[in-house]
């Protein structure tokens, strides 16, 4: 905790926090991964989208998002809210409770761990999908002024 979790967690407060007093808005993406089994229990995704569902834009983000993975590649299990809800505990949750939905969007992508113990040309692949895809996400936000998923862009 001390000598990685801290540090980080504080960190990403202070730049999320720097952004937002400059008048941006922040599309805030956090990577982990998830164990295929979890007490006896199959997982049955490849990669996850945990978003808060009242917040609509994060909704938004995680279903176009969801769908651009899964037509780069296909067959890509990609589920919302799973493995975990997106209002589970955790630095996004935090941050959701201190910046407004319109100014801060929080998601805690989740990729299965057999992907990341699987064939490195497969791992490589969904990694160079999943940025690829989430660059895509936040250039829509500046492409003509008009937030694909919630309104203009005010920058």
């Amino acid at each position: 905790l001390a000598r990685y979790y801290r540090p980080y967690r504080m960190r990403m407060e202070e730049q999320v926090r720097a952004c937002l007093a400059a008048g941006e808005r922040v599309v805030h993406l956090s990577s982990h991964t998830f164990t295929p089994v979890l007490n006896g229990v199959v997982r049955n995704a490849d990669v996850g989208l945990p978003s808060d569902p009242p917040r609509r834009r994060e909704r938004a983000f995680c279903e176009r998002w969801g769908e651009l993975l899964a037509q780069r590649i296909a067959p890509l299990r990609v589920r919302r809210n799973y493995p975990y809800r997106g209002y589970d505990d955790g630095l996004t949750t935090g941050l959701r409770r201190l910046y407004p939905a319109e100014r801060y969007i929080g998601i805690e992508i989740e990729v299965n761990q057999r992907h990341a113990l699987g064939p490195r040309p497969a791992w490589r692949r969904l990694r160079e999908a999943i940025v690829e895809t989430a660059l895509e996400m936040v250039a829509q936000t500046r492409d003509g002024g008009r937030d694909p998923w919630g309104g203009s862009v005010h920058n």
